[in-house]
This record gives structure tokens, sequence and C-alpha cells, in this order.
């Protein structure tokens, strides 16, 4: 059985081995809700447990990302030729792309001990104090979500990155004095879904920036096949290229799939991951051929049949489907704009021809009332 596998029950103890520290945070996300569709991008209790197992434990086992790779690795050889800490490195890009995977990578690569914790978690200076002064030599502190931070906590990383000092405020008022502690070298790792919120000033101290793509399908499915490796299951070609073909880019909605395909085989099948198996339990899930789900459907229907491919407001689309509006920006947007599904202008979300064609739709369109033709001056 795959619950019998090695990497299969180690999945809830992978993450304590990698040095991190009480309380870490959610892995690029806050943690979904309890009814987060099967396609939502962000990390679930599920998933963290999981993907503690699915890992990659060093840069040459990571796939995809040639760019961000390449340039990692020469990063991390150099100091490593060096015998010294690496440049600050900030990753950016959506969820669920590997911003955390390659964080613990660099400490893995490197041979020092991985520090966590999150932007949200850092809310005053003497929580970030706190952790810089108890770094080891070379220890790598990984801020996800880097740009939540609080902006006190933000001026103080500034100089610690920069200078290796942490500036302990001693009293209050005008008899309060700046006692300045001396840090040993060490390395951030800093990952943000939206790099645009980050000040000018911490961007300037990251000597490395890397910006995470979305994946190409035969990447998603090299990574579902050493996943389904892991966990002990035997998963075909066509069933491997089904799944990567409706995981939207991501390799955390890739695996996701993979084990939710893997339970109906055991459950309904006969435990072999094929395209039937995953065709079928994807059908359970509502996730189509073009890895849209219920909310990506509700969407462009109601765009379509309630308001003629629009332009219609956000407000107004959201209160159609019966979703909050920041729900419907935040989850459904990025991926059916991506995909040429959806328009924004500034009138509102618009229909596009691939959505009718995709909907099985023929477009209709506003007819625009005629305007009486105006009668011709007199001569």
């Amino acid at each position: 059985m795959a619950e019998d596998h090695p990497a299969v029950a180690a999945e809830a103890r992978a993450d304590e081995g990698s040095s991190m520290s009480a309380g870490s945070p959610a892995d690029e996300g806050s943690s979904m809700s309890a009814g987060s569709p099967v396609v939502d991008p962000v990390a679930d209790v599920d998933d963290r447990a999981a993907e503690g197992a699915l890992r990659p434990r060093m840069l040459a086992e990571f796939v995809g990302q040639r760019v961000v790779r390449e340039q990692l690795s020469l990063v991390l050889d150099a100091a490593r030729g060096r015998s010294h800490a690496p440049d600050h490195i900030l990753l950016s890009g959506p969820p669920g792309l590997g911003k955390t995977t390659l964080a613990m990578i660099v400490s893995q690569e490197l041979g020092v001990p991985l520090r966590v914790t999150s932007g949200p978690a850092i809310q005053h200076p003497g929580d970030l104090a706190a952790i810089l002064t108890s770094l080891e030599e070379g220890e790598v502190l990984f801020l996800d979500e880097i740009h939540r931070m609080a902006r006190p906590a933000e001026e103080m990383l500034y100089v610690a990155m920069e200078d290796l000092r942490v500036d302990v405020v001693v009293g209050k008022g005008p008899g309060a004095t700046a006692i300045p502690l001396g840090l040993p070298p060490f390395t951030v790792v800093g990952a943000t879904t939206r790099a645009g919120m980050l000040p000018g000033p911490l961007r300037d101290r990251f000597g490395f920036t890397g910006h995470l793509d979305f994946y190409e399908p035969a990447e998603l499915e090299q990574i579902v096949r050493r996943s389904a490796a892991l966990l002990g299951v035997r998963l075909t070609a066509e069933g491997g290229r089904e799944i990567a073909r409706r995981s939207r880019g991501t390799p955390r909605i890739a695996n996701r799939l993979l084990r939710r395909v893997r339970d109906w085989a055991q459950v309904r099948g006969d435990g072999v991951l094929d395209e039937r198996a995953a065709r079928s339990a994807l059908e359970v899930y509502a996730v189509d051929e073009r890895g849209l789900d219920r909310l990506d459907r509700s969407v462009l229907e109601a765009l379509c049949l309630r308001f003629g491919g629009g332009p219609v407001g956000l407000s107004t689309l959201a209160v159609a489907v019966g979703e909050e509006p920041e729900t419907v920006e935040t989850v459904a947007e990025p991926f059916l704009v991506r995909e040429g599904l959806l328009g924004r202008t500034p009138r509102g979300r618009i229909a596009t021809p691939a959505t009718w064609q995709h909907l099985g739709l023929r477009p209709t369109g506003r007819v625009q009332p005629e305007l009486p033709l105006a009668e011709p001056p007199p001569a």
C-alpha cells in the first residue's frame, strides 16, 4: 500500500529535521480556509505535512526555473569557494512555485542551519532583534512574506543586513541609549508574492533577486513522476500528463492533485494512477481539462450569461457568483487572466473570444441602442 511507503510515513516529521524554529509560517502564504478549492496555490495544513517528504533537498534535484537555478548555483558555488556567507537572496513569484523549497536548498547546499520565520510574525523590532542575536555564523534566515513586516522592524533589518549590527534601545525618553550588538555573518533569504510592496531600501540590500515563473506542463510531469515514486504509487505516463496539464503551472497544485488521484485509485480503482483514474478523480473535484474549478467557471459563466460578456465591475461580478470581491480578485482572476479567459479594463471585467469558446457559447455582446440621425442643417 502507498501509505506504507517510507516517504509517506515521513510526511509529518520531514520539516522537523530542517532546523526550523517553532511556529514556522505557512509555506508561501497563509493557510487556506476550509472551503478553499483543490486548485488554490496557497498551502493548507495537509500540504505542509506532505510537502516535507516531497521537497528536493539539493539544487540538482530541483525541476524547472532554469534561469534562477543556474544563477543561484553560481552564487552558492562562489560563496563556498570563498568560505563566506553568500549575498542576501530575494525570491519573488506567485505562491506554490518553490520559494520555500529553494530557501531550504540554500541551507542544505551551504551545510548550515536554517531559521524560519515570516513577515506577519515580526511586528516589533524586539521580535527581530531576538532572532538576529541568536543566529550562528553562516546561518540562513528565511523570511517568508517579507513584504508584510512592520516598518520599524524593516529599518532594523536594513542595518543588520548591511552592517551586521543590531541597535538595542535601553530606556525611554531623553535618557534612552542605543547599544550596538555585533552579528556574525549570515544570509537572509526573503520570499514574497508581491515584490512591488517591498520598500526600495529593503530591495537594495539583496545581492541576488530571482523571480519564479509558472511551470511548463513537461516540467510538471517530471515533478509528478518524482512525487509518485516517493509516495510509492504506480503512475502511468498518460496519468502523469493528465495531472500536469490541469495543475495551472504550479507544482504545489500538481502534488495536491496527485494525492487526490491516488485516493480515487485506492478507493474506486485498481491502485494504478492512469489516465482514467486522473480524469475520474478530477471530475469528482470539479477540475476541468484546463485546470478551471467551480469558482473559475462560475465567474466566466456569470460574465457571459448574465452580463453579455461585460464589461462588469468586480463587486457586481462577485455578488453574482456569491463570493467576496477579494476572493474573486486574488484566487480566480490571476489564472483566468493568464490563460486569456478574462480581460481587465478600466470599465470592468470582460470576456475574451477564448472564454466563449471554452464554455461552448456563442458570443452575444451588448447591442448599443441606435441614436436618431441628426437632421441636416437648413441650407
